[in-house]
């Protein structure tokens, strides 16, 4: 008879493969639950929206139009993932023939970045859906990932329970409709907040790698090399980690982003190319807040003649900017993390400071998840069925706030 040694049963138990995945099932089951839900009751909206108008039906299959109301999740930013993923990129600055106004240059491919467009195509061949199909899945699972790390993040401040909160918002957010969409919004989102966690945790090397990989997906990382970047200068002034890892963290961030804006730029024959391009093609340009400024101070007087005007969407717009102006300073008082702070002023920054269209500042600032740690926070003081109760009646409204203002009353 063989002698066991105590506790050794009990301390393999918690190693095993499938306790493991049972107690993550416990843990992140209801998590997931929760957010595939309320997500699923503003898809339904949001396509009965689009079925009862029927508007798509008359716009261009590129342009917020098809044959079916979910073929909408597919156009505008959609078609040019797409193309990416079915045919790569041609990188060039083609003069339009007389131009003289805003637009003065074609728009091609090389706006986009390669992340996403990388994974529809890996995605299609795996599984054999289209391109459609497969940017689709993409973009759900990503959801689901950046509601685990929205998740993880607020748990930190609030508990499980504020935990909860801040991933149903994450699925009611105004914007939130480009989640279940073929955007690349989710798939940045849960790399930033996975970025964020692991930063938070300690584990450098794995932030910065997920920071790289954001670099490859949105130029707004930019935001989230900085915050990383503070935040290890930090680590090592308190010789919390060593030196090697936070430096090795800081080295690898930024890596994605600049590579992906030099190719295009060798590939244009111009280092700055990829920022010609945005604002020649598609007035996309950092003006330092003056066409937000604009914005604030003509849409709360029911004027709409700046630039790029689509007013229904507009207004929900300019009430996202005022909502974080107010959650700002309510954040601040939370007493986060460094980086969390400069993480979510470097974006606000960024997005508040460019010309662009207005209507899809409620979609640029979704990465901003630190805002939803103090209605997080205080939603915990609520009962569950309460919480879900307000969550549900925002879900079915995102629908349209977060959806069908963004895809058929504003270009997204």
């Amino acid at each position: 008879m063989t002698a066991t040694l105590p506790g050794t049963a009990a301390a393999a138990a918690p190693t095993a493969p499938g306790t493991r995945l049972r107690a993550a099932a416990r843990r992140h089951g209801p998590v997931l639950a929760l957010f595939g839900a309320l997500k699923l009751a503003g898809f339904c909206s949001f396509m009965y929206l689009l079925s009862a108008t029927g508007d798509y039906r008359t716009r261009h299959p590129r342009f917020g139009g098809g044959a079916h109301a979910w073929d909408v999740l597919a156009t505008w930013d959609g078609w040019w993932y797409q193309q990416i993923a079915l045919h790569g990129y041609d990188p060039k600055l083609v003069p339009v023939p007389g131009a003289t106004g805003l637009i003065t240059l074609e728009g091609n491919s090389a706006a986009f970045f390669p992340l996403y467009p990388a994974l529809i195509r890996m995605t299609s061949a795996v599984t054999g859906l289209g391109s459609y199909g497969a940017g689709m899945l993409v973009s759900i699972l990503a959801s689901f990932a950046a509601a685990l790390g929205v998740y993880a993040v607020a748990e930190r401040f609030g508990g499980r329970r504020a935990g909860f909160a801040a991933a149903g918002l994450w699925a009611v957010w105004p914007g939130s409709g480009v989640e279940w969409a073929v955007y690349s919004d989710s798939l940045y989102v849960a790399l930033a907040v996975w970025a964020c966690h692991a930063v938070i945790t300690r584990r450098w090397l794995t932030a910065g790698a997920l920071t790289f990989a954001a670099g490859l997906n949105r130029p707004t990382a930019a935001a989230l090399i900085a915050a990383l970047g503070v935040a290890a200068l930090l680590a090592l002034r308190r010789r919390e980690d060593g030196t090697l890892r936070p430096l090795l963290a800081t080295a690898l961030a930024p890596l994605g982003l600049l590579g992906y804006l030099l190719w295009v730029g060798n590939r244009m024959g111009d280092l700055g190319g990829y920022f010609k391009l945005q604002s020649g093609a598609w007035a996309h340009r950092f003006d330092y807040g003056e066409q937000t400024l604009d914005v604030l101070t003509s849409v709360p007087v029911g004027k709409f003649g700046y630039l790029f005007a689509y007013p229904f969407a507009d207004v929900i717009s300019v009430g996202v900017i005022l909502l974080a102006a107010v959650l700002l300073p309510l954040l601040l008082r939370l007493r986060p993390p460094p980086l969390l702070v400069v993480y979510t002023l470097l974006t606000l920054a960024l997005v508040l400071g460019s010309q662009q269209i207005v209507a899809n500042i409620s979609r640029y600032l979704l990465p901003c998840f630190p805002l939803f740690l103090p209605l997080a926070v205080a939603m915990r003081r609520l009962s569950l069925p309460v919480q879900c109760t307000l969550l549900g009646v925002a879900a079915l409204a995102s629908g349209s706030y977060a959806g069908y203002a963004l895809f058929e009353l504003g270009v997204p």
